[in-house]
């Protein structure tokens, strides 16, 4: 009744809307009795779909999740993994429905989730690196109960990089101005014009309201912005990085001295820059996103998997034709 209404005057979709049934459906309805299949009620199966996935890339995703040194891998992340190693093409999405299928889709840490009520602070677009920065201290555990080591962490907002690091036995002005002075050094920041040079964003410490950091970064002509008191989501860049370093497989969880978190954390950021699979930009390496690499990364992996995605339904068309 639906497939020939449109000869009667009314069209499909208006015929559609009225009965309230998906336009895709009929269009499925017709090509079944095309088919000589009849009007059942059904939907083509996986191996219908001139689209699909093909079988050696089914088993190219498990072997790939499979490897141990993957183990902790996300699913996106595994995906960018076989864009990078010129494994298998597939998306974020098939990658997990492949892992779920096989049961290998398990959390594999724990996640505090967001109470909603904090907005952030309003932060103006950024188009490339060097233009915000953020900077805060955290805790590291020691063997001895009630006594901490301190991680001094600096990164541009736009890349995600981490510009300078140190640790210490104590939060003190004096290496919160060596950690922004190391960061100046490390991005030539006085070579650039005064107008563009980054915006510092911190929370509300007494490391970062220090009058002689203010004045540091008045003469050096880097506005400095504040995070609302009690609020850790106004910074959130910094607050994530944090949470990546504590939560990797590998994080010793305690420290003897600094000479031992050096010995560790030196490493671990220069692989978290150069190597690391940031999913806040688009799964690149943060030292690639700061060299302004990111936008032709993205743009080769898309194009590649569209080229992928051809290939994939012509096989697949092929293999339809011949069972017909």
């Amino acid at each position: 009744m639906v497939v020939g209404a449109q000869q009667q005057g009314v069209s499909m979709r208006q015929s559609c809307k009225m009965l309230i049934i998906q336009r895709r459906r009929v269009l499925r309805w017709g090509e079944h009795q095309r088919d000589g299949q009849g009007l059942a009620n059904g939907r083509p199966g996986p191996e219908q779909a001139p689209h699909r996935v093909l079988s050696g890339e089914r088993e190219q995703v498990l072997a790939l999740a499979r490897r141990e040194d993957y183990a902790d891998c996300s699913h996106r992340i595994l995906t960018v993994l076989g864009w990078e190693q010129k494994i298998v093409w597939v998306s974020f999405s098939t990658t997990y429905r492949i892992l779920k299928k096989a049961g290998l889709m398990t959390g594999r840490c724990h996640y505090h989730r967001h109470n909603g009520h904090s907005l952030p602070p309003t932060r103006r677009a950024l188009t490339g690196p060097n233009q915000r920065w953020c900077w805060d201290i955290s805790y590291l555990l020691t063997y001895e109960r009630g006594i901490f080591l301190y991680l001094y962490l600096l990164l541009d907002e736009y890349s995600r990089k981490a510009l300078a690091w140190r640790i210490s036995w104590q939060q003190t002005l004096q290496e919160a101005r060596e950690l922004l002075d190391d960061g100046m050094r490390a991005e030539n920041i006085l070579d650039l014009p005064e107008d563009q040079r980054p915006e510092v964003f911190n929370d509300r410490g007494r490391q970062m309201k220090a009058k002689p950091i203010q004045r540091m970064l008045e003469d050096m002509k880097m506005p400095q912005r504040f995070a609302r008191p009690r609020t850790p989501n106004d910074n959130p860049f910094i607050e994530a990085s944090f949470s990546t370093i504590k939560r990797d497989p590998d994080y010793p969880g305690r420290f003897r001295d600094p000479e031992d978190g050096y010995g560790y954390f030196n490493p671990y950021l220069t692989w978290y820059n150069q190597e690391h699979y940031h999913s806040g930009i688009n799964y690149v390496p943060p030292d690639q996103a700061h060299r302004g690499l990111m936008d032709r990364i993205v743009a080769q992996r898309q194009e590649q998997r569209l080229v992928q995605c051809r290939r994939r339904r012509e096989v697949n068309l092929n293999e339809i034709a011949v069972l017909r």
